[in-house]
């Protein structure tokens, strides 16, 4: 998915949580997506401190965001799709037990 069909994905789940008035809506269902942004933003300042502690740069991941350093660890992208999935799920669900 490029950067126009996340955005778009995004700014429904939001119009469609203010609309229905639950705001927690938006964290539960954007959880992969948070991931991934704390993915980028965990790379950016480890490479920052590292570089400034020890002259030289160290990384946290193959590459960000996180779905990208398992494909170069070798996964197929439908098994990492199907897998942040079944994390999802498993995400929704437990919140689902929890607020009922």
């Amino acid at each position: 998915m490029g950067d126009t069909g996340s955005l778009t994905i995004g700014a429904i789940i939001a119009v469609i949580a203010i609309i229905i008035n639950k705001i927690l809506l938006i964290l539960s269902l954007s959880t992969i997506f948070i991931i991934e942004f704390l993915s980028i933003i965990i790379q950016i300042f480890y490479f920052k401190i590292t570089k400034i502690k020890y002259g030289q740069g160290k990384r946290i991941f193959l590459m960000s965001p996180l779905h990208h350093h398992f494909q170069k660890l070798g996964y197929h992208d439908n098994k990492i799709f199907i897998r942040f999935i079944i994390i999802q799920l498993i995400i929704e669900l437990s919140l689902l037990i929890f607020f009922n």
